[in-house]
């Protein structure tokens, strides 16, 4: 029996194990890396079609993204997920599809006025479907025996609605050992998830390190009081609330947040103030959220539901699901709160919507979420003063706002605290699911200072449970992109050709004015003027 360490190794993205036991073969999470891809990763080392099964933490993409190829590629066998994680795969892979799709068509489509051949989608609808059927949903806390080699249990982490960890007991002739992966744990207190659970006792602990290397904040913001306080002044000075926000997860926190502005009358003077939900996989996935057993959601939660109310609604909420009613917000000219995705801003509808608000005073983009290196949102939460969108550049005139401390992820002392509810200390503990300097971190203060036995794999490292050893120890070999040399000829269309000719005929007809009267000249200038603002819009 052993382990092979395949992505978010030493990457905070991609996850994905491999797990051997006998002629038993599985993957633990199956992820899409996102963002800036750091280090090569070793590719699946068997065929897809000789998997048995895939066991999957959690439904975000970096864990999840993937499990459509490998049934592209042949993988017939079973996905164990909780409910509700089954659930929000059918609406997250489906979407994923669909980008796979239109990017392939828009690839093509250069590719072809190239000459060059078609481009094919990582994978497409008929891929997510048929894994679809190999979803094999879980309950909280049950064990359920995978084959005569391989027993599971999920418990919930609080990281996503049925995120969990998952203990895998492997038997293999007389050997019985087990081990723990982590998934991503989540933060405390959050609204709607229940807190991390603890599992009492494993051989050997895959756990996560995203922020092994920092702490949130030493006090927990008023979350309800610094949004509330972000919506007045922005509806006071008659502006939009612009919120990119995580389709999954984050949007139905903020949903729960204003219910209880709206219910408390936070906000004065706008007491019916619109909110749009202005994404499609946002709606779907707020649906699921309404829907699941209660076993899935906090006591808070559970408890607005008894009472009849929903949690999730309130006076002056409107979903766009059309790009119609999308198109429709922005005409309207009445103060609103939007949130629409991507939560990051490169893609989605929610880059319309900072089109035409970023450059009103009167507005707010306020990010509710982590902005990665190289993104949209990151740009402007940095403090950018223009950027382009839709090949136009807009100046950033309202205000950038953040809501400090919204983490879906447990900080170095929440993985600690998690860590500390094992019994007893795992014989060896892996750390993945973090950048380099994060992961090294939360290792050497395992190892230094807490005592545990802790090692931070690259992708490719194999580790013998049975025998309690490595079998290959891999080091990370760093992407190098190489940069695209210069075109050989520069291409010009020939319009622009055109228009230069033109530019200098005007500017003859502005030299032969010299001499005219001034109200000529008023003229002149007027229709000049005239021409380079309707150039400029």
């Amino acid at each position: 029996m052993k382990v092979t360490f395949l992505g978010a190794a030493h990457e905070v993205t991609g996850s994905c194990t491999l797990l051997e036991v006998g002629d038993k073969k599985g993957v633990i999470d199956c992820g899409m890396e996102q963002g800036k891809d750091l280090f090569e990763n070793q590719e699946l080392p068997v065929a897809a079609s000789v998997l048995d099964f895939a066991l999957v933490t959690h439904a975000h993409v970096d864990h999840s993204g993937l499990l459509p190829l490998l049934y592209k590629n042949g993988f017939r066998g079973t996905v164990y997920a909780t409910g509700a994680t089954c659930s929000l795969l059918d609406i997250m892979l489906r979407d994923c599809a669909h980008i796979q799709m239109a990017d392939a068509e828009w690839k093509s489509r250069k590719a072809m006025r190239r000459g060059e051949a078609a481009v094919e989608p990582l994978y497409d609808l008929d891929d997510v479907a048929g894994l679809m059927k190999l979803l094999h949903p879980c309950e909280y806390g049950s064990q359920v025996q995978v084959n005569e080699s391989v027993t599971i249990r999920f418990t919930d982490v609080g990281h996503l609605l049925g995120s969990a960890a998952i203990e895998i007991w492997l038997k293999e002739g007389d050997c019985e050992k087990k081990i723990v992966f982590s998934g991503d744990i989540g933060n405390l207190d959050q609204p709607i998830l229940c807190d991390p659970k603890h599992i009492d006792k494993t051989d050997y602990l895959v756990i996560e390190s995203t922020y092994g290397d920092r702490n949130h904040a030493d006090e927990r913001p008023d979350y309800i009081a610094e949004l509330s306080a972000c919506i007045q002044r922005t509806l006071d000075r008659g502006g939009n609330v612009v919120i990119p926000s995580f389709a999954v997860g984050r949007t139905q926190e903020m949903l729960y947040f204003i219910r209880e502005i709206k219910n408390r009358g936070l906000v004065t003077g706008h007491s019916d103030f619109p909110v749009y939900v202005d994404s499609p996989l946002a709606i779907e996935a707020t649906s699921v959220f309404l829907q699941c057993d209660s076993s899935y959601i906090d006591e808070e939660m559970q408890a607005v539901i008894r009472s009849g109310e929903n949690p999730l609604c309130f006076p002056g909420l409107r979903l766009s699901v059309s790009q119609e009613e999308s198109k429709a917000i922005n005409e309207d000219k009445t103060p609103k709160v939007i949130i629409s995705a991507s939560g990051m801003c490169d893609a989605g509808r929610i880059r319309h919507h900072l089109k035409h608000n970023l450059w009103r005073p009167e507005c707010l983009v306020l990010f509710v979420g982590y902005q990665a290196v190289g993104t949209l949102g990151r740009a402007l939460h940095d403090g950018a003063k223009e950027v382009k969108l839709f090949n136009e550049e807009i100046e950033v005139e309202s205000e950038i706002a953040s809501l400090p401390g919204v983490s879906g992820h447990a900080d170095k002392q929440g993985l600690i605290a998690w860590l500390k509810g094992f019994s007893e200390k795992p014989e060896l503990v892996f750390v993945n699911h973090g950048d380099p300097e994060s992961a090294d971190s939360f290792t050497a203060c395992l190892n230094n200072e807490l005592g545990y036995r802790a090692f931070a794999p690259y992708s490719g490292t194999e580790f013998d449970i049975a025998a309690g050893r490595f079998t290959v120890v891999t080091q990370g070999r760093p992407i190098v992109k190489t940069p695209k040399a210069p075109s050989a000829e520069r291409k010009v269309n020939p319009l622009f050709t055109e228009l230069l000719r033109a530019a200098d005929a005007l500017m003859q007809a502005v030299r032969s004015c010299e001499g005219r009267s001034n109200r000529d000249l008023r003229a002149f200038i007027d229709a000049v003027r005239k021409l380079t603002d309707k150039i400029k819009r």
